[in-house]
């Protein structure tokens, strides 16, 4: 059991309530079918605890669920409580596909591959022959390339014969591979009506026209992340097309499970839907030590903190080890009963100092909260409760929320606390 006083809390509750939200933002497409939802939990469930939020998700009706490779969906598995090779229950979907040797694992863990690449698929027939697997059995997404150069089989004039190509090598009648899904990844979501995205969708109506050619009938369709959800117009875009080709569409949102709104650029209002996101994690830590400064005297690696006045300082035992990102150094804050506490000197490996002079009565032992809220009876939910969020963070450091969330280290430990 871990002792040392750096920790987050992750609230299942919350978690349910996103989910049940963006369910609802799904259901109001002004036509054709409601877009299902793939849940994204992968890279850790962008740092809360795949082992904790995967089947606080799949309790939640969650169909499908979404990690980075072979190795995340193994580990996750067993926490579904799903027979591998099962296809009923919730689905794992590896969204970067497989590698050499794991597709033995694909099929003996009941995981479904995003795959693009001609060796990705030769890899699972084969593995789906030695087990003498019928045909049509193993499901494959194939993912298109319309634009993001970097996953995917590319459609048009001059390169539509690789994905015909493709088609027809590994999905032809008698082989053991089903297409059962046909996806794409949309480079620029979050802005509001940005000529990528209706490049990226057109390439897309072509690629599906291809598929539709080829004689295949994929049941899923999908595109879109967090930000599709909340976009009437991209949401109804992917329904639309799924409609138009006979398949279900399907969308697959990470950042709002997690209780952060999408920011649209420019600078436009957000759906009102957003509002009422929560977020679940809640970053901690405690005061461990205290000490007094005269004017002048400096505090952490090369007194990057100069005392200014009489100044009283505050150890807390997390550092960038932790993930605290060291940018955060003499500009970030974080909350000691229930004010803001900013950080005075670089961020260690380890440690992080705090000025506290203007936070009457802090002492050893008192929460500290980097990324959360907390009022000064710490009575979190309190609607005048102070709050800093993996956003602050992230628009401190010149990044984004996910490598906030992504970067806390894995020897923080993780606490349902609901």
């Amino acid at each position: 059991m871990a002792t040392r006083p750096v920790w987050a809390e992750i609230s299942l509750e919350r978690l349910t309530h996103n989910f049940h939200l963006l369910e609802q933002a799904a259901r109001s497409s002004s036509s054709g079918p409601a877009p299902a939802l793939l849940a994204v939990v992968k890279a850790n469930a962008y740092g809360h605890g795949v082992e904790l939020c995967g089947p606080a998700l799949a309790a939640a009706g969650a169909r499908w669920l979404g990690v980075t490779s072979v190795d995340e969906g193994v580990a996750l598995r067993p926490a579904l409580g799903v027979l591998p090779g099962h296809l009923g229950g919730t689905r794992i979907l590896v969204m970067s596909s497989l590698w050499q040797g794991e597709a033995g694992a694909v099929l003996d863990h009941g995981l479904t591959v995003q795959a693009w690449e001609p060796y990705q698929l030769a890899w699972l027939a084969e593995a789906a022959v030695q087990r003498d697997l019928p045909a049509g059995s193993v499901p494959v997404h194939v993912e298109i390339d319309t634009g993001m150069a970097r996953q995917g089989v590319a459609p048009g004039s001059a390169t539509g014969p690789l994905l015909a190509a493709l088609l027809q090598d590994h999905f032809a009648p008698g082989s053991p591979l089903l297409l059962e899904g046909v996806m794409t990844h949309f480079s620029a979501p979050e802005v509001l009506d940005a000529p990528d995205t209706g490049e990226q969708t057109a390439r897309f109506t072509r690629a599906l026209e291809q598929v539709h050619s080829a004689g295949l009938r994929p049941r899923w369709l999908h595109a879109g992340n967090s930000t599709s959800v909340f976009d009437p117009r991209q949401r109804s875009a992917v329904a639309a097309l799924a409609q138009r080709f006979g398949a279900e569409p399907m969308l697959r949102p990470g950042l709002a499970l997690y209780g952060y709104p999408v920011r649209f650029a420019p600078s436009e209002p957000e759906p009102g839907a957003q509002a009422g996101l929560k977020p679940v994690l809640a970053w901690k830590t405690r005061i461990t030590s205290l000490r007094e400064l005269a004017p002048g005297e400096g505090a952490g690696y090369n007194s990057t903190f100069r005392a200014a006045r009489p100044t009283r300082l505050a150890l807390t035992p997390v550092g960038y080890a932790d993930g605290l990102n060291r940018l955060l150094s003499n500009r970030g804050v974080m909350l000691v009963r229930g004010q803001r506490a900013p950080i005075a000197g670089r961020v260690s490996m380890d440690q992080t100092i705090l000025d506290v002079t203007d936070i009457p009565g802090a002492a050893i032992g008192d929460e500290v909260v980097i990324l959360g809220e907390q009022t000064c009876g710490d009575q979190a939910g309190d609607p005048g409760a102070e709050r800093i969020s993996a956003w602050e963070h992230a628009d401190l450091c010149g990044t984004i929320p996910y490598e906030i969330l992504c970067g806390i280290a894995g020897r923080v430990p993780r606490r349902v606390v609901d």
